[in-house]
């Protein structure tokens, strides 16, 4: 049974979109994704993997096969992109501006610039080897530390 009440459209399962640098960053505090996403939200997690994202991993190359065997996990969400060759960083703002049941999990200091802009979009990240929430809507009854 989760914790926080369902009353927003982002609510349990909660869909986080992930970012690359977010799975890098989770990897090199040997976090477990899901699982720690779980423990900061008290609550199911859907990891969410765009295309764009996902092609941005597979060109970044050895140096992140793991965040790629990672991304491929079969507890993500692939999320296919309607759009070729955009930038990763826009394809999740686009996604977010057109869908609001989103949160955006980031530790990229432009991409979460971005992210504050739009109303009503929360951002997960990483600090002090374990995930936060930032701008979670107060009926959500997210923790706050």
């Amino acid at each position: 049974m989760s914790l926080l009440p369902v009353q927003h459209t982002a609510g349990s399962p909660y869909h986080i979109l992930v970012d690359t640098n977010f799975i890098n960053f989770s990897i090199k505090a040997k976090l477990d994704i899901v699982q720690s996403m779980m423990d900061c939200l008290y609550a199911k997690c859907i990891p969410c993997i765009t295309d764009c994202v996902m092609a941005e991993i597979e060109k970044l190359g050895m140096k992140f096969r793991v965040a790629l065997r990672i991304a491929k996990d079969p507890r993500f969400e692939r999320l296919p992109c309607t759009h070729k060759g955009t930038y990763a960083d826009d394809c999740l703002v686009q996604r977010v501006i057109q869908h609001k049941c989103y949160i955006v999990a980031t530790v990229d200091r432009d991409l979460k610039r971005r992210i504050r802009k739009i109303p009503g979009v929360p951002i997960m990240y990483i600090s002090n080897h374990r995930y936060n929430i930032e701008r979670m809507p107060d009926d959500y009854g997210a923790p706050r530390f």
